[in-house]
């Protein structure tokens, strides 16, 4: 591969890390304001009366105000140099209200009682226009007030507060390390977010939150150059609701097996040096016979799985098919969720949302229309039961109440359905994964998420991986190169025959799940046990039709 032709790939591959429209998110700003505690609590609800009490006095029969502050930091290395050091604060006041049974909004970067007071006026004027060609209006499913009240991501240590220096030096090193194994190419990045975000509406809810994450990763390539041809392993971490302590080990974290792999911390020094190994065997392994094969899914990987046929078709606004951006609407119509037993698949799976699980990239007290957030099955032993709603159609599918998964990337975005953490619950009888790959006679055990790929109803789907292990007659029998499998979601969900206990449960997620349009990012987390799937169909990607 030519040099130039690796820096474009590189250049797709890390864009793809990186939020839609980064320089949207804030203002360049010293990383030293981050240290800043921003606007006090008693002046946001001062403005936020201001916004409802205007709305209302303009024919508003509900408002709410959303005051955010948006801090953004991300540092990029490649080899043994700094790309990029971003540092972003955006802060603003949106403000959403139904006036003649129609949404309006407008939102405003001057936060000021004036100027909030007119993006309130103009807000109203929207919702009135609106209604003008509007046929049925809003319904909103009631909401109590919960006064005055604050959520907070429970972290140990600010990612803020280390220094630059300290991130750039530990992203330098994990690059000596893949440099020092061989890898020809590798880059890092440490992305770090804190959004605080106050809510108000007519309701009577005072909502304070501050929420962080993060996620640091890494991709090392290896060439080949007899062959010209390269392999590349991405790091194995999971970006996370979480402080800086992900990114303090102990030995308690780490998950042995044919490689390591980690649970609510993370080893970056250790996972590239297993990285740089690990693409050596990715270019001497050997290429995948196509056929059917029993996958065990390690978490690492299944989570991406999960999150493309599971998470999207059961979003509400899909299945009505008032959202098909980014992969389309759902084939999980109301009719299957009507007749109580539509069979997604096994009796062993049982999917549940949950807006609350600790260390999660969704989980919040309260989500963006002031509904406190909770848990609720998706999938039951293996029928629909549920999907995710919010409180203009929690009525659509017979709820008095919304399930709180309503979000919005800014201040200065509308808030709407967005899906929460989706995960897949571990096994209620005791297996490990040395135990389920004793059973396996022809397989593949994959680790870390790779391609995919998946129609626009979200029913037909192609996945890769990072790594791929051959099982054979109950053993590890080395690794597999090519490696993709096609399935149906229905197909492949009644195929699932094992899952492992709750000792093996992990999380993974997407720090940029896209939607909408305009396109919003959200940040979702998705967790499973290992997990069989029996006689699914693998292809060689490198082959040629």
């Amino acid at each position: 591969m030519k040099r130039k032709d690796f820096i474009q790939l590189s250049a797709m591959g890390l864009g793809a890390l990186v939020l839609p429209n980064f320089s949207a998110f804030g203002t360049p700003v010293d990383p030293s304001r981050f240290l800043n505690d921003g606007m006090d609590v008693k002046l946001k609800k001062q403005l936020a009366d201001v916004a409802l009490n205007t709305a209302r006095s303009k024919g508003a029969t509900y408002a709410d105000v959303r005051i955010g502050r948006y801090l953004n930091q991300f540092v990029v290395t490649r080899e043994a140099r700094v790309q990029n050091v971003a540092n972003a604060e955006s802060f603003g006041v949106g403000i959403r209200v139904i006036a003649n049974g129609c949404w309006g909004f407008a939102a405003t970067n001057t936060v000021t009682k004036e100027a909030i007071a007119k993006a309130a006026e103009r807000a109203v004027a929207v919702a009135k226009a609106n209604s003008r060609v509007t046929t049925t209006p809003v319904q909103l499913a009631p909401q109590k007030g919960y006064g005055e009240v604050s959520w907070k991501t429970p972290i140990v240590q600010s990612a803020f507060t280390i220094p630059v220096k300290d991130k750039v030096d530990l992203l330098l090193n994990v690059n000596s390390i893949a440099m020092k194994g061989g890898a020809n190419f590798v880059n890092s990045a440490i992305l770090a977010i804190n959004e605080q975000k106050y809510f108000a509406s007519t309701d009577g809810s005072y909502i304070d939150q501050d929420i962080h994450r993060l996620f640091p990763t890494f991709t090392v390539t290896k060439i080949d150059r007899a062959s010209g041809k390269f392999e590349t392993r991405k790091s194995l971490s999971s970006p996370v609701g979480m402080g800086y302590e992900y990114l303090t080990p102990t030995a308690d974290n780490k998950v042995g097996g044919v490689v390591t792999r980690y649970k609510d911390r993370y080893d970056m020094l250790e996972d590239v040096k297993n990285a740089t190994a690990d693409v050596d065997q990715k270019l001497k392994a050997k290429s995948v016979e196509p056929g059917k094969y029993d996958l065990v899914l390690d978490p690492s990987h299944l989570w991406l799985t999960i999150h493309e046929s599971v998470a999207h078709p059961t979003e509400l606004d899909r299945v009505l098919g008032y959202e098909a951006n980014y992969a389309g609407t759902s084939f999980l119509t109301l009719d299957k969720w009507k007749s109580r037993n539509f069979q997604f698949g096994s009796k062993l799976v049982n999917v549940v949302a949950d807006k609350l699980q600790p260390g999660s990239l969704g989980a919040v007290g309260y989500d963006d229309e002031g509904v406190q957030c909770g848990q609720w099955d998706l999938i039951k032993d293996g029928v629909l039961v549920n999907y995710q709603a919010i409180r203009d159609q929690a009525h659509i599918i017979g709820l008095d109440h919304s399930q709180g998964c309503c979000y919005a990337q800014s201040w200065a975005d509308v808030q709407f359905q967005r899906m929460p953490n989706v995960s897949l619950q571990p096994g209620k009888e005791k297996l490990s994964v040395d135990d389920m790959i004793k059973n396996v006679e022809k397989g593949i055990y994959i680790i870390g998420d790779g391609s995919f790929s998946i129609d626009q109803q979200r029913y037909n789907f192609q996945f890769g991986g990072q790594t791929f292990y051959e099982i054979k007659d109950g053993k590890i029998a080395g690794m597999l190169k090519d490696v993709a499998y096609q399935a149906n979601t229905q197909e492949f969900w009644n195929s699932c025959t094992a899952i492992a206990d709750k000792s093996d449960y992990r999380l993974g997620g997407a720090f940029n799940d896209g939607k909408g349009q305009p396109g919003q990012s959200n940040a979702v987390s998705h967790g499973s046990s290992t997990t069989r799937f029996n006689g699914v169909n693998v292809i060689n990607t490198a082959r040629k039709i």
